[in-house]
């Protein structure tokens, strides 16, 4: 069963306007923008594409952790890690083939130190921030310092105006599609605990954000 937009959007009040298709000019801006506050920037036009600048970059042997992300599951990603021909360590497949709840806790926070963490993103302001949130923090928890390399993924749909825009998506869009499919997982709904501005990235060549023309994520 798939649990993207598709499956939640008929159900979901969420606010579209913060969901929308940019020009190009919007996200040339965009890209210039992230680069200037130190994030490598790679434009693809496809999923497809996507997985393929991933796997381009995490070299064999590497240790390879991701966070949960609807981008992707929707990329192929999170199959391909588990199942793909690859000479990766996959760390996630490591982590929860632990039985102890205590042990596996443990071993998931060493994970966050992962030569390559992948994961998503809430929202990208055209100025350049990111935003994330976590109910655990166990995704965003690695990206401003823990891991290595951080590989981040995302559609062109969650750009919006500026940091009050980004942060407003994550209220109104990322929020209530992911409250619905913690839902329908979990048993349970999410919350908005632990949320990430990411305004720079210092170490130069450590955060690439893959930004896909395509509606992708929450």
């Amino acid at each position: 069963m798939t649990h993207d937009k598709a499956a939640f959007a008929d159900e979901v009040s969420y606010d579209e306007s913060l969901d929308e298709s940019l020009t190009d000019d919007q996200l040339d801006e965009t890209v210039e923008n992230l680069e200037d506050r130190g994030f490598e920037v790679v434009v693809v036009d496809s999923a497809d594409e996507a997985l393929e600048a991933l796997q381009s970059r995490i070299p064999a042997g590497s240790s390879v952790m991701n966070g949960h992300s609807t981008t992707l599951e929707e990329i192929g990603f999170a199959e391909y890690l588990s199942e793909g021909d690859h000479d990766w360590e996959n760390l996630h497949a490591e982590v929860f083939a632990i039985d102890d709840d205590a042990a596996r806790a443990t071993a998931r926070r060493e994970a966050q130190t992962a030569d390559y963490f992948l994961g998503g993103i809430n929202a990208i302001a055209q100025s350049g921030e990111l935003v994330a949130a976590d109910a655990s923090g166990s995704r965003v928890g690695a990206y401003p310092f823990a891991a290595e390399n951080l590989l981040l993924v995302s559609g062109t749909n969650k750009i919006v105006d500026d940091l009050d825009a980004a942060l407003d998506r994550v209220e109104n869009v990322a929020y209530p599609l992911e409250d619905a499919r913690a839902q329908e997982v979990y048993g349970a709904g999410s919350v908005i605990a632990k949320q990430l501005i990411y305004r720079y990235e210092n170490d130069e060549g450590r955060t690439t954000v893959v930004l896909v023309r395509e509606r992708l994520g929450f």
